[in-house]
């Protein structure tokens, strides 16, 4: 264990220049104490360490001198394509492996990438949950991306929205989508889609399994979205819009609601005839009435009824 921090005390210099020793205490989770005695074990060792007083000082490694045990451990390796993920690989419980895999492929660089690479960093940040939502912490998520990464199968128990339900699922790969995590697995041979956030029970299991040969989780992710997309807004509507209404419906429909949309000349009070995709009777009101008098549902006449219904109810409970 101390050889092990001894060669990230190392790295990290090699890799940041002048480092304090509060902040190697923090990166090695240990007391100032231990990185004091894990300094002059370095010193004593022959390692061309040294202290800098005053403000920007700290540790520091002798000028030129470079070390080449920067080689990654099979775990860092692996980690390092998570490296985009920003704060999901730490919900995934691999924060503190890809922060060591990345602090050892930055002390091998030159000086001038490094500074490149700090930059890049300091650039770019990724944040997967949408506006006002928060992303999710499912209780299971490092169980269950444990279990696909060592290709365990695991028995959990499912809460859909239509019924719980106990599963024996081989976990192929899992999927943050907009803050939220999603596990693909195959069960009996059929690969399908579980929310984690809805896993209320889960056991990992000794029996392994092998994916399915030529399974790609992106391309199957994809697909699988597509289609949804498909079966989610299968029905077309059309709908009078003011000009409101039209830079409105933006933020009140889906992209894949409004791709392929048809949208008319603007008649004599300025307002266009729209058409687009919608879901159920249900949904499609819902999502439309959301534009309040800035629209008018003309077609279909199943449509416009339930919105003249809903309206009415409306209207009913307000009334005095």
């Amino acid at each position: 264990m101390r050889a092990s921090r001894l060669l990230s005390i190392l790295m990290v210099l090699q890799a940041r220049g002048a480092v304090t020793a509060q902040a190697l205490a923090e990166e090695c989770e240990v007391s100032l104490r231990t990185i004091y005695r894990d300094i002059d074990a370095l010193s004593a060792a022959g390692v061309p360490v040294y202290a800098e007083r005053g403000a920007g000082g700290g540790y520091r490694l002798l000028e030129g001198y470079r070390t080449r045990l920067n080689g990654l451990s099979a775990q860092e390796a692996q980690a390092l394509f998570l490296s985009g993920l920003g704060d999901a690989a730490t919900a995934l419980g691999l924060g503190a492996v890809l922060a060591a895999a990345q602090t050892k492929l930055t002390a091998g660089l030159p000086a001038n990438l490094r500074s490149a690479a700090a930059r890049m960093r300091a650039r770019f940040h990724l944040d997967a949950p949408g506006w006002f939502y928060e992303a999710e912490e499912p209780p299971f998520l490092q169980a269950v991306a444990a279990a696909a990464w060592e290709q365990h199968l695991i028995e959990i128990r499912y809460q859909s929205w239509r019924a719980e339900k106990r599963r024996r699922v081989a976990p192929l790969g899992l999927v943050l989508k907009s803050g939220a995590w999603y596990l693909v697995g195959s069960v009996e041979g059929s690969v399908r889609t579980y929310r984690i956030g809805r896993i209320r029970e889960l056991e990992p299991l000794a029996e392994r399994f092998e994916p399915p040969v030529g399974f790609d989780l992106a391309a199957w992710w994809g697909e699988s979205t597509r289609r949804l997309e498909a079966e989610m807004y299968p029905n077309r509507a059309t709908v009078r819009l003011s000009p409101l209404g039209l830079r409105m419906l933006e933020h009140v429909t889906p992209s894949f609601s409004r791709a392929g949309m048809v949208v008319g000349e603007p008649d004599a009070e300025g307002c266009r005839t729209v058409t687009l995709r919608v879901g159920s009777l249900w949904e499609a009101s819902s999502e439309l009435m959301r534009l309040g008098a800035e629209a008018e549902v003309l077609e279909p006449p199943e449509l416009r009824a339930r919105v003249m219904q809903t309206l009415e109810q409306m209207r009913q409970r307000y009334t005095p």
